[in-house]
């Protein structure tokens, strides 16, 4: 035993009963490792979890997370009722549907509630590790459960009963009785082998698949770390601050670190855990995974295959795990089976090929445009700058080098082609841009008005620092708009504010993202922590956080803004405001508005593109308002092709009315969209297209109505002239 075990049970004595507890488990196993223990499958059944300690680096970084919080922004004294909170996060962290822990079990752990306090003061980690502990337990328990009743055979199951699943059991209670812990359990392997079933595998293969993936996932619960217990509990910690601030351990620090730099040999997917499944964030822009298409924010990743091999099922792996399986050497193909964001079922799902490769920088690059559009029978001609980031090369400005890139540089070359190229306006397209350099923003809004503060940080002190832009050279002076949606964040929302709180140009689009805070990186002994110590402000006062950017002119959307945005997301911080900076408004849009949301209504009311978008996404709300699924094959099978049939009719409506060929099944419409999205960057969808060119009409429509008002101030002032006229010769 090595002296640093000795000093922590000399310091925690139940830590130290918890590890020889646990290196007994071992010994009577017949003095193996866990690791050794499950590669037999018949031990693996047999198997129960070993009793998992802390260490001692653990013990020092949890009092280290825990002080370190105290200069979070939002300020939460380490009291009862953060512990309070604690100890319920870390259950819904573990056991969210309620599907492990038995009620006596709650009831037995409850009683540990009281010591939560005083063992965040101390870095007493005994009692998190109780509950983890007994949570594996209870893991090992289910999953031994699964593979026994896979054992007995697909076939016995009777997918004639109408039985259901409940979709959510967060509010649900537990489960008080075996008898009901395994009816809720021979309920979700029901829905497993059906979604299997409907989506064309024979039962042979299901239980093979099912049977793998059980057993792979008792292996992996068997082989869980001291590590794991304690980032799950310090991150139910976190959690309690704001979604943004998480513990970082040594290994998620390294791929923290490799995604920051841009390094990563992979396919640029930002991932996190959700429940059983890895869950994409987001999509890092010029990236494998962005350029492709194939994959969107919000996908749930089922297996992954290497090159042409053999698709590995990881629903429950560790999150580390699937990172590792999907990162390889830049030129190899990794391919993912995924549930879309958008599928009406689990069972909904398809196979995407990406080949690896470094993110590029020409690849995140701005670039441009132009599209003609009309107004009020007038033709204008717009262009469009694309900015999927706000970046800049810094090793080649640190290098002195002159033509380095970066967003500013780029987008004012654009501007002045697109000047060249007689353009009446400008749309900068922001959709999809999830943010990056503060500095380059406020350069670019530099662009476009003379000096004046661009954003303000508020810090956790209430010190509030306002920066901006000072360099009076404006690049463009003509009409502007601003084009964004829900997936524009952080520093395009703060791009975006700056442009409408000037008055300076339109904010057409969606509703944005709502992230207004700022994070830092903090080395603990063990790992870091990312925590949240400033807001972002408007210069108008009013925080970017959780309420975005609202549109000037508001487009409909496919997503659906419950389930993504800060909003959606547990303990966002609140939306408030401070005192305005000083800054000049340059322009006033106020009093066109009325007329450009009736122009915008009259055409997308009528718009076969806009139409579809409103109906696809009463349709995805309608699925996700189910509660339950029904476990009766024919019924599912119904309901499936109801819903294919929906969608199918969705789209032959919006072809007929553009004179397209309609579709004969659903079958076409899917291999359309498999080879829209296989065609990635070449390829735009009717509906990204329409939103553009319906962007470049509004604004289009400001410009007539601004020359109109324009024209006929003139007209005024000359009739005025005329009537003053003969008075003034009269006076004379």
């Amino acid at each position: 035993m090595t002296p640093d075990r000795f000093a922590l049970m000399s310091k925690f004595p139940r830590a130290a009963r918890l590890l020889a507890a646990g290196l007994l488990t071992l010994l009577a196993a017949g003095s193996t490792t866990a690791a050794n223990l499950v590669d037999d499958t018949a031990a693996a059944l047999a198997a129960r979890p070993p009793l998992l300690a802390p260490e001692r680096e653990e013990v020092k970084a949890g009092i280290n997370v825990v002080r370190q919080l105290q200069s979070h922004y939002r300020q939460q004294p380490v009291d009862g009722a953060l512990a309070g909170k604690l100890f319920d996060e870390y259950l819904r962290a573990l056991d969210d549907q309620r599907i492990y822990f038995y009620a006596s079990d709650i009831a037995e752990l409850e009683k540990l509630k009281p010591r939560f306090e005083r063992a965040l003061r101390l870095g007493d980690l005994d009692p998190a590790f109780q509950v983890f502990n007994r949570y594996q337990l209870r893991v090992v328990e289910r999953l031994q459960y699964l593979v026994g009743e896979l054992d007995k055979g697909v076939g016995r199951f009777d997918f004639g009963k109408d039985e259901f699943i409940e979709l959510e059991r967060k509010e649900a209670r537990w489960p008080a009785t075996k008898a009901e812990m395994n009816d809720i359990w021979r309920r979700r392997l029901k829905a497993a082998i059906l979604d299997m079933r409907l989506s064309g595998k024979p039962d042979a293969e299901v239980q093979k698949l099912l049977a793998k993936r059980y057993r792979n996932q008792l292996n992996r619960t068997l082989q869980m770390r001291a590590e794991d217990a304690f980032s799950t509990y310090m991150n139910a910690l976190t959690a309690l601050y704001d979604p943004h601030t998480e513990y970082l351990s040594p290994q998620t620090s390294e791929n923290f670190n490799i995604n920051m730099s841009l390094q990563l040999q992979g396919i640029g997917a930002v991932l996190q855990q959700e429940d059983e499944y890895t869950k994409v964030v987001k999509l890092v822009p010029g990236s494998p995974a962005e350029r492709s298409g194939q994959v969107r924010p919000n996908d749930r990743i089922v297996s992954v295959a290497q090159g042409n091999g053999e698709l590995v099922d990881v629903i429950g792996w560790r999150l580390d795990e699937v990172v590792e399986l999907i990162r390889g050497e830049k030129g190899s193909q990794v391919r993912l089976e995924i549930i879309p964001a958008t599928a009406k079922d689990s069972s909904e799902t398809r196979v995407v090929s990406l080949v690896r490769d470094a993110v590029k920088l020409e690849e995140q690059a701005a670039r441009k445009q132009v599209i003609e559009v009309g107004s009020q029978g007038q033709k204008f001609r717009i262009g469009v700058i694309t900015l999927p980031t706000f970046y800049i090369d810094f090793d080649a400005a640190h290098r002195g080098d002159p033509d380095y890139r970066s967003t500013t540089r780029d987008v004012a070359k654009l501007v002045d082609e697109l000047r060249a190229e007689k353009i009446d306006g400008i749309v900068l397209d922001l959709r999809n841009n999830g943010g990056g350099s503060l500095e380059e923003v406020q350069s670019l809004v530099g662009l476009f008005i003379r000096t004046g503060p661009v954003v303000q940080v508020r810090w956790a002190n209430g010190k509030v620092e306002p920066d901006g832009d000072y360099d009076p050279e404006v690049r463009y002076d003509g009409p502007l708009a601003v084009l964004v949606n829900r997936f524009s964040a952080s520093a395009s929302e703060i791009f975006a504010a700056a442009i409408q709180d000037y008055g300076r140009g339109l904010v057409i689009g969606e509703q944005t993202f709502g992230k207004g805070t700022v994070q830092t990186l903090r080395p603990l002994n063990q790992g870091q922590l990312k925590i949240t110590q400033a807001k972002f402000y408007r210069i108008s006062g009013e925080s970017t956080q959780l309420q975005g950017v609202l549109p000037d002119v508001a487009f409909p959307s496919l997503v659906d803004f419950d389930e993504i945005g800060e909003s959606a997301l547990p303990n966002a911080m609140p939306w408030d405001t401070i005192r305005p900076a000083r800054y000049l408004r340059i322009g006033d849009f106020s009093s066109m508005l009325p007329e450009l949301r009736k122009r915008n209504e009259a055409r997308t009311s009528t718009n076969p593109d806009f139409q579809y978008v409103r109906e696809q996404l009463a349709l995805l709300k309608q699925t996700r308002a189910q509660k339950q699924v029904s476990l009766n094959e024919a019924t599912r099978r119904q309901e499936r092709d109801q819903m294919r049939q929906k969608s199918l009719d969705i789209e032959n409506k919006r072809r007929k009315a553009r004179g397209e060929a309609v579709l004969k099944s659903f079958e076409e419409l899917e291999k359309i969209n498999d080879d829209l999205a296989a065609a990635g960057d070449n390829a735009e969808s009717p509906v990204d297209r329409a939103m553009m060119q319906e962007a470049g009409t509004v604004l289009a429509d400001q410009i007539q109505i601004y020359r109109q008002r324009q024209a006929a101030a003139r007209a005024a002032a000359q009739q005025r002239a005329r009537a003053t006229g003969p008075l003034l010769e009269t006076r004379r």
